[in-house]
């Protein structure tokens, strides 16, 4: 993005108005230059926010209407406080009285005395209303309370109420031995297969993979998001576009671990071992994951099975689990249920339709049936998560499955149409150019509105993380940085072209350790990238863990950072899913591919003359450790990158399930589309051929790499 030109300079009445609703009217690009956003940026940004910005006149009547807005109200529909600390902040109209109390969760009820103060006066629609600071006591617990406000005087009795959020200052570290630190697994879930998959990974497998890592002394097992996707086909391949992030996959259920399956009648039974047997045929190739093939067989099972009836103790537990997740499991349903509906006969509802509209409303009487369908996948999903849970406690696991949350949704997914209110129209986020992408990045992801999610006292967040939490030791937080502030790109400009947009990160990033701490979980925050330098300081200080990549590592003269020097609160791993496994990438694997592909900006000479630098700066730096030899082989390089990276302080070490097969190919290729099957790349070895979890035990490469982690963290020779 260029500086704004002359003719769309903001003015000063812009730029205010922009500041105000947390809009960034000027930033730093990622090679240090100060870059001025366009008055044509914050006026579609401002637009999306449902602020008309227009001309002068507007801009300055929307500026006051955002300052006059919280004066309208006796409370805020929510405050966000740590606990032992915080005020309420009220409003209270001139020559009137107040009384204020908190309702806990538990239904008890704490009245609050107000202290003296110098209140602050301001006139709003013609009348004087005083700003009245209460403390919050510092015995209120943890939790989701209530606030309640009685004006009472010369308007007569006013009431009004809010939530009181009251959050941990800090979580606790990961657990560990005393003096000791944390290893764990890395896993694309839907690549690992065993001789039962229906062709793909499934939680059947994770609780077989946890079983597996945690026998090796893992105490963690990291695998890609698993919320829910498309319900028919094409099925999105990438896990990080999902339709909600509240709701999970049935991709991944096995439908044979289902009880009710063991009840199918003689044909019934016929026709899921058919499918189940054409689905299997595809666990062997080493290729792509065929996500369409797998979730056209499983529907057609899982419809089978759904079609038993269940017992009356699981029908109770069933109904059970439908009540607590409530209207929020029925709307996404119903949404499942209409793309179907969709799929099948080619009647779409038109775009924009409200789920509250009376042809929604009758689509859902009508397709009751199927709705409650999807009400039961989502049961089932839970069910065999927890089971898989349950194993990786089983197996010695202190921490657990450790899950992915996505940055955001689909624009077309279940979360923006039924959380419209929720989501900025017209605008999408993305990322600002940066050295790897000259042009930024549109991650066709509708934003959160920062003002919606206060007013709705961020419950949709609280219910996102529980729902991800339930069955988790630990939650990874992609791109976390869109706690703090996002990249919006507004509708037909190019992804260079938007501005960051801030969110109010001390209540988000509070409700993330309040329900953290309540399901006893770490939290990681992916925090690569273009970074503030005081946002790792803040997530350090209420216990987040930050994420290090040994190649994004470097010192002061380019060379590897010495592992000694890395933070201690974090996670540290030698990839990630955006580069190839460590075996590819020392081949120069990564390079070969893009230049395959047409990525390359530059010759493929100078692309590989920097990487074989990189490259051997880092066999050098091993060897003078004494880690590797000369002649070394590459297994043995990726066994001493990870020993050399047991040597940081870092809390948590994580090793990729393809470094240790020895797999070569990236998962995903930034800049692809149909040109490389991202998300699709099913665990292979160093030959080429597919790895099932029947084998990985007793595989001698896996054995070795997971050895020697050990003995690096444990101090062993």
């Amino acid at each position: 993005m260029t500086d704004a030109t002359p003719d769309d300079a903001p003015t000063p009445a812009l730029v205010s108005l922009a500041r105000a609703y947390g809009i960034a009217t000027e930033y730093s690009s990622f090679s240090g230059e100060h870059v001025d956003v366009p008055a044509t940026t914050l006026r579609a940004v401002l637009a999306a926010m449902g602020v008309v910005a227009d001309d002068d006149v507007a801009a300055e009547q929307g500026l006051a209407e955002s300052i006059a807005e919280p004066w309208r109200r006796l409370v805020p529909a929510s405050t966000v406080v740590r606990r032992g600390g915080g005020t309420i902040e009220l409003h209270v109209a001139d020559g009137n009285d107040v009384e204020v109390a908190i309702v806990l969760e538990d239904g008890s009820v704490r009245p609050l005395s107000i202290p003296a103060q110098q209140p602050v006066a301001r006139t709003v629609d013609g009348r004087t209303r005083w700003r009245v600071r209460v403390p919050v006591p510092e015995d209120v617990p943890l939790g989701w309370h209530t606030v309640q406000v009685r004006q009472y005087g010369g308007e007569g009795d006013v009431h009004d109420s809010g939530a009181l959020i009251v959050t941990p200052e800090r979580l606790t570290p990961p657990p560990a031995e005393p003096g000791q630190r944390s290893w764990g697994l890395m896993a694309q879930l839907y690549s690992v297969r065993s001789r039962r998959s229906w062709g793909m990974g499934d939680f059947a497998d994770l609780a077989d993979l946890a079983a597996i890592a945690g026998e090796s002394g893992a105490d963690y097992l990291l695998i890609n998001p698993v919320h829910a996707a498309e319900v028919t086909t094409p099925v999105e391949p990438s896990p990080y576009l999902p339709s909600s992030r509240r709701f999970l996959a049935p991709l991944y259920v096995r439908p044979e671990l289902i009880p009710e399956a063991a009840y199918l009648s003689e044909s019934g039974l016929d026709r899921f071992h058919r499918l189940q047997r054409d689905a299997a045929a595809a666990n062997t190739d080493a290729e792509r994951i065929d996500r369409d093939a797998v979730w056209s067989a499983k529907r057609e099972a899982l419809a089978l099975v759904h079609d038993v009836d269940v017992s009356p103790a699981r029908r109770a537990q069933r109904d059970a689990f439908a009540r607590r997740e409530g209207s929020a499991l029925a709307d996404f349903a119903l949404w499942c249920a209409l793309r179907e509906h969709e799929a099948e006969t080619g009647d779409r509802l038109p775009d924009g339709i409200a789920i509250d509209d009376p042809a929604v409303g009758a689509l859902r009487e009508r397709l009751a049936e199927r709705v409650e369908f999807h009400v039961w996948l989502q049961w089932v999903v839970d069910e065999q998560l927890g089971d898989a849970a349950a194993a990786a406690a089983a197996a010695g696991m202190r921490i657990g499955i450790m899950h992915d949350l996505a940055v955001g949704v689909s624009t077309t997914g279940s979360d923006a149409w039924s959380l419209r209110d929720l989501y900025a129209p017209g605008v999408v986020v993305g990322a600002p150019p940066d050295m790897y992408n000259q042009q930024g990045q549109n991650w066709n992801q509708p934003p959160w509105l920062p003002r919606a999610l206060a007013e709705h006292a961020y419950a949709p967040l609280r219910d996102m993380l529980r729902s991800l939490l339930r069955h988790a030791g630990a939650l990874r937080i992609d791109h976390i940085l869109g706690f703090f502030r996002l990249w919006w790109i507004p509708e037909g400009l190019g992804p260079g072209e938007g501005t960051y947009v801030r969110y109010d990160h001390e209540a988000m990033i509070g409700v993330l350790a309040l329900e953290a701490q309540r399901a006893g979980a770490v939290i990681i925050g992916e925090d690569l990238g273009l970074v503030e330098p005081w946002v790792r300081d803040y997530l350090a200080e209420r216990g987040i863990l930050g994420t290090s990549v040994l190649w994004f590592e470097s010192d002061d003269d380019g060379g590897p950072l010495p592992p000694e020097r890395y933070r201690t609160d974090l996670l540290a791993t030698v990839n990630t899913h955006d580069l190839p496994p460590t075996a590819g990438y020392l081949d120069g694997e990564h390079v070969a591919l893009r230049a395959r592909l047409g990525l390359l900006t530059r010759s493929v000479d100078d692309e590989l003359a920097d990487f074989e630098r990189e490259r051997d700066r880092m066999l050098a730096e091993l060897r003078s450790r004494g880690l590797i030899s000369d002649g070394a082989s590459q297994q043995e390089v990726v066994e001493a990158l990870h020993v050399f990276l047991a040597a940081s302080p870092s809390r948590l070490l994580g090793v990729s399930l393809v470094d240790a097969v020895g797999e070569k190919r990236v998962q995903n290729q930034p800049g692809t589309d149909d040109e490389y099957p991202n998300w699709q790349v099913p665990l292979a070895d160093a030959d080429g051929r597919a790895v099932l979890l029947d084998d990985l035990a007793s595989s001698p490469r896996y054995r070795s790499l997971l050895d020697a982690v050990e003995r690096a963290l444990r101090g062993r020779p």
